[in-house]
């Protein structure tokens, strides 16, 4: 349940984190809310999965969803680049996330 409670907050991540794109510096309310909203959603999952993974583990798999997920997001939705070697420093992160599952330390 801890790993299902931190991949969801790494999903919000990408929500909040892409919303706050869309709230133009906090001048439009409803991105705002939003980003600030599923902010608070995604700290208090991450929270309830501390409670039994390891801080290090934790950490670095919701920071590697969040930031996989808004590259992803933002090559695919927003047209950023998607150079072989951005793609590559990508792939790394995935690589690490994986890990850090998989020994589940």
């Amino acid at each position: 349940m801890a790993w299902l409670m931190l991949i969801g907050a790494g999903l919000l991540e990408i929500v909040w984190a892409i919303a706050l794109k869309q709230s133009a510096g906090f001048t439009r309310p409803w991105p705002t809310a939003l980003g600030v909203t599923t902010a608070a959603a995604s700290f208090v999952m991450l929270t309830a999965a501390l409670k039994s993974l390891p801080v290090g583990t934790a950490y670095a798999v919701w920071v590697g969803v969040g930031t996989l997920g808004v590259a992803v997001t933002g090559i695919a939705v927003l047209h950023e680049s998607h150079s072989p070697a951005r793609l590559t420093f990508l792939a790394l992160i995935l690589t690490g996330v994986i890990g850090l599952k998989a020994i589940g330390e």
